[in-house]
């Protein structure tokens, strides 16, 4: 085992494509990847086996948040090809050892919470990949009315995805879309509401004003968890990669010590 200090610059195979697969596991109300907020603990991968530790920015964050993250690390881990077994565990929550014996006996979600799941995981999922999609749009949007100052709010409802600036707001947009089922074509409209109607043009302004404030309603918890997990665990900004526009996963250095 390495110190914090002293992590390996490399990482193995399996190591590599174990960190690949959590790369594509998202927090649902910070649409950021758990490894560059900072979230990955630990990583222990060898032979056929990989173990996990995830932290959260405190101890009383939402419990229906903190088991969709292990939940989905668990399925992106399980379903790489020659990996016999994974242990995901969620350390220093309130609910850690509920969240981690549902975990380890498959239980699913509303099999490990009984009552108190209100919901099942997937229209938690889809609740927040709406809003992802919303934000996202926005930032698309925005950036190229900065680009051309000739066009207006009122020009939104024209604006096709092929009209977008080419970068990480635009493939986040289109990865947000092919999630929600939404056209990814060329000629699609961009303002469109959940379903994939498009705004009216008398109410696009307003359409874009409320999208602008689920985005930095998204991006400041985002900020706000960074620093949170930081001060809960001094060293952890150095295991978090910045935010950008794109929201894109960027890996970050492999924690291998297992938490005390």
């Amino acid at each position: 085992m390495t110190a914090l200090d002293e992590r390996p610059a490399t990482r193995t195979g399996l190591q590599q494509r174990a960190w690949d697969a959590l790369a594509a596991v998202m927090d649902p109300e910070l649409d950021e990847a758990i490894t560059s907020l900072g979230f990955v603990r630990s990583l222990d991968a060898e032979d056929d086996v990989v173990r996990v530790h995830l932290r959260l920015p405190t101890s009383f964050c939402s419990p229906n948040f903190a088991y969709l993250m292990c939940s989905d690390a668990k399925d992106a881990l399980t379903a790489l090809p020659g990996v016999r077994h994974v242990l995901v565990e969620l350390d220093d929550h309130h609910d850690s050892d509920l969240i981690n014996r549902g975990l380890a006996a498959d239980a699913g979600y509303k099999g490990t919470f009984g009552h108190e799941a209100e919901s099942d995981l997937d229209e938690l999922r889809l609740t927040f990949r709406r809003k992802a999609h919303t934000a996202a749009a926005e930032r698309a949007l925005t950036s190229l009315l900065r680009a051309r100052p000739e066009l207006g709010e009122h020009d939104v409802h024209a604006v096709r995805l092929r009209d977008l600036l080419p970068g990480d707001p635009t493939d986040a947009l289109v990865r947000r879309r092919e999630a929600l089922g939404l056209s990814v074509e060329d000629d699609a409209p961009v303002a469109v509401d959940d379903h994939g109607t498009p705004v009216p043009p008398s109410v696009v302004g307003m359409w874009l004003r409320k999208a602008r404030s689920t985005r930095i309603s998204i991006d400041g918890n985002a900020h706000f968890c960074r620093g949170l997990l930081a001060t809960r665990y001094p060293g952890a900004e150095h295991d978090q990669a910045p935010r950008d526009e794109g929201t894109a996963p960027v890996p970050v250095q492999l924690l291998t010590r297992r938490p005390a």
